[in-house]
This record gives C-alpha cells, sequence and structure tokens, in this order.
C-alpha cells in the first residue's frame, strides 16, 4: 500500500495543531454539546496507561458521537487522534472538509460504493504506523434509528495487521438527543451516555472475522448493560422498532 508520508509527518502529529485542536474542543466544542445534551461518562478508567497507535471503535447514530467520543477520552490520548471520516461527504469541499478537520484531525476514507481516490488508499496503516490514532465508526454509516449494523472488517484488520488494541466505545440515547433527520438536538435536552470498554488484543491466531464479531459484540454488551442500567433500550429493542416500521 502506497503511504502518504508527508500528510502523516506534517498535520497529523503536529504538536501546535493538536493544542490548537483541544483548546477549540475544551471550549466552542464543549459549549455546543453541553447545549445539545446531557452527557454521562462512565469507564474512563478503562484507558489508563493506553498508549498509541490503538484504535477506537463505536456505533453511530448522531453528529453529536465523535465530539463525545473525544470529550470523554482523556486529553493525552485525543490530541493527535484522527477521525476517518468520509471523502465524498466531507472532503470533497472547503466548507465541510475544515470543521472535522479543524477540530478532530479527520482523514478522508473511501465508502464502498462511492467514487474512491487513489490518495486515500493505505491512509488509515500509514497514520497508525506514524503513531497517530484512529478513530473508526465500523458500521460505516450513521444509523438512522439508533439500531447497530453489522460491524465490517476494516477496522478489525487493521488491528489484527498492525497488532495493536481497539477501545470499544458505546454511545446510549444519541439518536434521540439528535435523529439523523434534525438540523438541531432536541429541547429539552436528552440524557446521553458514552461507556468506555477496556481495551482489546487481538489473540494469537486471532483472524479478521473473529476479532470483528468480538471487537461488535464488546461495543453491544457495553450499550446495553449501560442502557439497562439507566432504563434506556437496548439495540434489540431499537432493531425491533426498526423492523416494525418498514
Amino acid at each position: 500500500m502506497s503511504e502518504p508520508g508527508p500528510m502523516v509527518s506534517g498535520r497529523y502529529r503536529n504538536r501546535p495543531l493538536g493544542q490548537v485542536r483541544r483548546l477549540v474542543r475544551r471550549t466552542l466544542l464543549a459549549g455546543l454539546v453541553k447545549a445539545g445534551a446531557r452527557v454521562k461518562v462512565h469507564g474512563k478508567q478503562n484507558v489508563d496507561g493506553l498508549e498509541a497507535p490503538f484504535i477506537v471503535v463505536a456505533n453511530h447514530s448522531s453528529h453529536l458521537d465523535t465530539a463525545l467520543i473525544y470529550a470523554a477520552l482523556p486529553d493525552h490520548l485525543t490530541q493527535n487522534l484522527s477521525v476517518g471520516a468520509a471523502t465524498d461527504h466531507f472532503f470533497m469541499k472547503w466548507r465541510t472538509m475544515v470543521p472535522p478537520v479543524l477540530f478532530f484531525n479527520a482523514y478522508p476514507i473511501d465508502r464502498p460504493g462511492r467514487p474512491r481516490n487513489r490518495n486515500n488508499r493505505g491512509m488509515s496503516q500509514a497514520l497508525l504506523k506514524a503513531g497517530v490514532p484512529l478513530l473508526i465508526y465500523p458500521e460505516g454509516t450513521r444509523s438512522r434509528t439508533g439500531a447497530m449494523a453489522t460491524f465490517i472488517p476494516g477496522a478489525a484488520r487493521l488491528c489484527v495487521t498492525r497488532k495493536i488494541p481497539c477501545v470499544p466505545v458505546a454511545l446510549v440515547g444519541c439518536a434521540d438527543a439528535f435523529p439523523a433527520e434534525n438540523k438541531l438536538p432536541r429541547w429539552p435536552r436528552r440524557q446521553v451516555h458514552v461507556a468506555v470498554g477496556r481495551p482489546l488484543m487481538p489473540r494469537p491466531g486471532e483472524g479478521t472475522a473473529a476479532f470483528t464479531r468480538r471487537m461488535e459484540r464488546a461495543v453491544v454488551d457495553l450499550h446495553d448493560a449501560t442502557a439497562d442500567r439507566f432504563s434506556m433500550r437496548s439495540l434489540a429493542v431499537l432493531a425491533a422498532r426498526r423492523t416494525r416500521r418498514h
């Protein structure tokens, strides 16, 4: 795979830029998230001692999700954390590219079935090789109902290939707080929960498919344990509602 070395050694690992991103997230972005939802974080201690490179994986149902994950993790883990963002949605125009790059150190990912840019090939591998941790949503797109789709294997393949951990994160209540069809979060603010799990390492001999399923199971278990604790809907209930609607 080709490696975009100059890009990786430039803005993705730039310390001053990382400090600017942290400042922007702590002020402007934190205020916006606080205005949009009442947030509780669980399991932050599970990433004590974690060092880059690693991959954060999570369910995805709202435009709040990425900001919530960055706010939930310790600063030293998010300074250069780079989120994979759809090339066809975020990187085609300056006005859609600047916010994710400024806030989240975003890099382009070509989605299946969409036009591909050969310059993006190998980007995830190159970033990890350079020590840049990644945030990837293995469903590939936002859920419109809060139900979770089957994980595609890209994130797991990276973990298995590079022998690095993934951090499972479950986001609970985000689809209610900021539905996909809304332009703004709902009011009054809804409660959302961010549950951070213990890092998972690929086991000796464990292939991509098996690690994908284990990663997915970890997110489901985190989500449903948190949902049960706070009397919120499980992923199975959300999936059943989606089926009835169709």
